[in-house]
């Protein structure tokens, strides 16, 4: 089994595919108002995005991309108007992260794991 895609809410398409965009990703699908899709920089995963009446309550899901180069990554898009709500940093679980938020305030966390990624000292083995 591989991971596809991961699809997140949004209220307007027209302000969610540009903010996208300026993470990186590239638009393949563009059906407004209802969806659009992206291929992400790097491996086979998509990413979209679908039209709601209504955003979910609570704290929702979380959506993590891997950036190699985070601390530069971040610098650009700050650069490009991208507010983030939280800039690099070391974590216990020994990932570097940044958090932000997309228009629709769902949760983004930008981060490099390295070797930890998939196999942090506590992995089960």
């Amino acid at each position: 089994m591989n991971l596809n895609q991961i699809t997140v809410p949004s209220l307007d398409l027209t302000r969610s595919i540009p903010f996208y965009e300026k993470l990186g990703l590239k638009l393949i699908v563009k059906s407004l108002p209802h969806y659009a899709r992206f291929e992400c920089p790097d491996g086979e995963s998509t990413f979209s995005i679908h039209q709601v009446k209504e955003l979910p309550k609570g704290e929702g899901a979380y959506i993590y991309f891997e950036c190699e180069d985070l601390d530069e990554k971040v610098k650009e898009l700050i650069d490009k108007g991208i507010e983030f709500d939280e800039l690099p940093e070391d974590k216990r679980w020994l990932w570097r992260e940044a958090r932000l938020k997309d228009p629709d305030a769902n949760r983004l966390i930008l981060f490099y794991g390295g070797d930890n990624r998939k196999n942090p000292p506590w992995r089960i083995s």
